[in-house]
């Protein structure tokens, strides 16, 4: 069996030796799950990775999460090895478990304002899934489908930051990554004309600042200041997870057509 590929109806359960190591159950295209991955990651947290294919449940997965959905973290240490459920109630816990890397503000205010500013982007994620499962996106019209995307340019250039979270990613980037890396994948189906305005959300997704100099007796040109998209994907949180665009788009396509390939890796 493959790293990604996912459990299913009659599929045995995994067996892991008796290590501590919590287990996160996950679905290798899910964003939610996604979060929990960069979180992990990010703190550098050992975890095993069980994957599930969420069209057809293994009939275990019931006994592990009591919604049956992806993400859910089954804690090895603690006992009774109690199952944590929901993408934010478990990013949270993670930060206050392992505060070594510290993802979110010290001050409470900013804390309180990172975390308006998480919950607010759901808001966002409900517009954009109009797109994605769309079976006839054309039929959208000129609905502004990235309107709410406009506060988190705004906030991004009044911090005056590279990040949300300052010099280095944040809880913040880290809730918002997963659908700003599927972006990636419209244009595959739709068009160029779907992706991020740089204009707009110059902040955001805008080309770097090129400067000029001179090496030797040949003129150079190098881009010194990367926007906040292309920073995060050369963060290393995000590069252990990363797919690219085209890779979600298959994805998204078999999803629509109501056959999910989640093995396609």
């Amino acid at each position: 069996m493959s790293e990604t590929e996912h459990f299913t109806v009659g599929s045995a359960k995994p067996v892991f030796p008796d290590d501590g190591i919590m287990k996160l159950y996950s679905m290798r295209f899910c964003p939610y799950a996604h979060r929990v991955h960069l979180v992990l990651d990010a703190k550098k947290v050992p975890h095993h990775d069980v994957y599930i294919n969420l069209k057809e449940k293994p009939e275990w997965f019931r006994e592990v999460s009591s919604s049956t959905k992806v993400p859910a973290l089954e804690l090895a240490r603690e006992p009774g090895n109690p199952v944590l459920i929901e993408s934010l109630i478990i990013c949270d816990y993670l930060e206050e478990k392992y505060p070594q890397v510290p993802l979110y503000p010290k001050d409470p205010l900013k804390k309180a304002q990172d975390k308006i500013l998480v919950e607010r982007f759901g808001q966002f994620i409900s517009a954009i899934y109009k797109l994605l499962l769309h079976d006839n996106p054309a039929e959208l019209g000129n609905t502004d489908l990235y309107a709410g995307l406009d506060i988190y340019e705004e906030e991004l250039k009044l911090r005056g930051t590279d990040y949300f979270g300052g010099e280095s990613p944040g809880m913040l980037d880290y809730m918002i990554w997963p659908w700003c890396e599927r972006f990636g994948g419209l244009k595959y189906e739709l068009g160029d004309g779907v992706d991020l305005d740089p204009a707009r959300f110059g902040t955001l997704v805008g080309i770097g600042t090129v400067k000029k100099i001179i090496f030797g007796f040949k003129l150079v040109y190098i881009l010194i200041q990367l926007k906040w998209r292309d920073l995060m994907m050369q963060d290393p949180a995000v590069k252990v997870f990363y797919l690219d665009g085209e890779t979600h788009a298959k994805y998204m396509k078999t999803r629509r057509a109501g056959n999910a390939d989640y093995n396609m890796l």
